[in-house]
């Protein structure tokens, strides 16, 4: 009897200290968590370096865009894009308007360039992880 006592406390505080070091599926706040996108800025910088990009070999991100302060090429300089991702549409988070950018690039024009420009399939070409990559590395462009 005592040792079926032992060992259900023991499993139970098992239990607990699992459930501590996890997190326990909660924030600070106490609200469930929620599942953020991972990328990895080094690869992203080697898939946005890359002249084609996705399964249709579309043209790459730097074939368009420089990453040099006032360069522009066809598209606007990403020279201190995710400053500028920050604060583009109120109640966007910089990642949100940068997926939305790779993803639907005429939902938001930067000024003084036009809509049809920019390669429209991304999104369907490129994997989700690759997007992931992408801004990741975006991000890491203050």
């Amino acid at each position: 009897m005592m040792q079926k006592r032992f060992l259900l406390v023991f499993f139970a505080l098992a239990g607990l200290l699992l459930l501590v070091a996890c997190g326990g599926g909660g924030n600070e706040s106490g609200e469930a968590a929620t599942e953020e996108a991972v990328g990895d800025p080094v690869r992203g910088e080697q898939l946005y370096k890359q002249t084609t990009i996705g399964s249709a070999s579309a043209p790459g991100c730097i074939t368009c865009h420089s990453l040099e302060e006032g360069v522009q090429l066809v598209g606007p300089s990403h020279a201190g894009v995710a400053t500028r991702a920050e604060t583009a549409v109120p109640g966007m988070s910089a990642e949100e308007f940068l997926r939305e950018s790779i993803i639907d690039p005429d939902a938001h024009v930067a000024e003084g360039f036009t809509p049809g420009i920019m390669y429209p399939n991304y999104g369907n070409e490129l994997s989700e992880q690759d997007i992931n990559d992408l801004v990741a590395f975006l991000l890491t462009l203050k």
